[in-house]
């Protein structure tokens, strides 16, 4: 029985923070429910979370503006990410999609479910996928109304060169089946399948590597939903026994913790145990996304990281219907408690200090 549940999140590297916030919640609908910092590297980057309306994992979108770098695109990524729509959507997306003047591919079709595939505007790609039997709660615009709206993930389109050693990962190690082979498309699903429990490989054996790094315009790993830290520790093991070393420690990441590997093909896949509070653990869920919150152990540095940020502004819009904003510091005891109940006793490993040298500015 695998250990995986679902999708957890999706992580890719933007251009601009206000870019990359007017994009999503203006035009693509999503909500912003969390401004915090990479807590890795030794440059101050923002790392911006979307979802929909309950923040539910499976359709959690973070998003780190990475102006310093450019990455290149290719084999070896996420090519695409997928969302669900009500079926009889697409036709309004077309539309709202060129009147923004967002570049689109028009409608689609896949596996006999029809999308329409975009370009954020820092060239990451995106779709909104016909999916009737998705009931998640949208979070919904004046422009991006509940018939409409996107749901969640139905899942990513991974670009590889060679199909057999990354289905075998995802078969052997993380518990998908195969479901279906499309032309160059291969679908993989775990548990009930469908929505935020699908996987897509595109065989492209003649396309280039794309870079690993932090880069922007890149994707840069997704995320599978595990139980608990315990379940973590044992997919882990199952790493090890499998012959694939290149897995990480468990890594505290405030919210879930986490471990990495790198697939065969190229793709960065983490496993991630929501802690108890989730997004919730340092500030109310009626107020997510509305003030820059930083780790425990990053407060002590908050006015130096702050100032090497990009000024942004969220749209009022974006905030359910009376909330307040948090308060701007992250109320330590408390994370560290959720954190505690997490790991059981266990202390992931984690960056202790902000020791940054600098903020996102473009490389020269």
């Amino acid at each position: 029985m695998s250990l995986v549940k679902a999708i957890h999140h999706i992580t890719v590297c933007v251009g601009g923070a206000q870019e990359d916030i007017d994009f999503q919640t203006q035009i693509f609908g999503q909500r912003l429910i969390k401004q915090t910092v990479l807590f890795d590297g030794r440059y101050a980057h923002y790392h911006l979370y979307y979802a929909n309306a309950n923040a539910e994992p499976g359709s959690v979108y973070t998003t780190f503006p990475y102006q310093r770098v450019k990455g290149k695109q290719g084999s070896g990524q996420i090519q695409s990410t997928a969302y669900t729509v009500p079926k009889g959507s697409l036709k309004f997306w077309a539309e709202h999609l060129n009147r923004h003047n967002v570049k689109n591919g028009g409608i689609q079709e896949r596996f006999g479910q029809k999308f329409v595939r975009f370009n954020h505007p820092s060239g990451i790609q995106l779709e909104v996928l016909e999916d009737d039997a998705d009931r998640r709660k949208s979070w919904t615009t004046k422009d991006v109304t509940n018939d409409v709206a996107t749901r969640g993930f139905h899942g990513p389109v991974l670009s590889v060169r060679e199909i057999p050693e990354t289905e075998r990962f995802f078969v052997d190690a993380l518990g998908f089946r195969k479901t279906g082979q499309e032309g160059p498309y291969h679908r993989f699903e775990i548990g009930e399948g469908g929505a935020a429990r699908t996987v897509t490989l595109l065989h492209e054996p003649e396309r280039p590597a794309g870079s690993w790094i932090f880069g922007a315009g890149t994707a840069h790993h997704l995320a599978l939903e595990v139980e608990s830290d315990e379940k973590l520790a044992e997919q882990k093991g199952i790493y090890d026994e499998l012959g694939y070393t290149d897995a990480s420690e468990i890594k505290d990441r405030m919210y879930f913790h986490s471990v990495y590997c790198r697939c065969p093909g190229g793709i960065l896949v983490e496993c991630a145990a929501t802690v108890p509070a989730g997004f919730a653990v340092d500030e109310p869920a009626d107020q997510l996304g509305t003030s820059l919150l930083l780790p425990p152990w990053f407060e002590s540095r908050r006015a130096e990281i702050q100032a090497m940020l990009e000024p942004i502004e969220i749209p009022e819009s974006n905030f359910p219907s009376g909330a307040k904003k948090a308060p701007a510091s992250t109320p330590a005891t408390a994370a560290a408690s959720a954190a505690e109940q997490a790991s059981g006793g266990m202390q992931p490993s984690r960056r202790t200090s902000a020791l940054f040298i600098g903020g996102d500015t473009p490389k020269k």
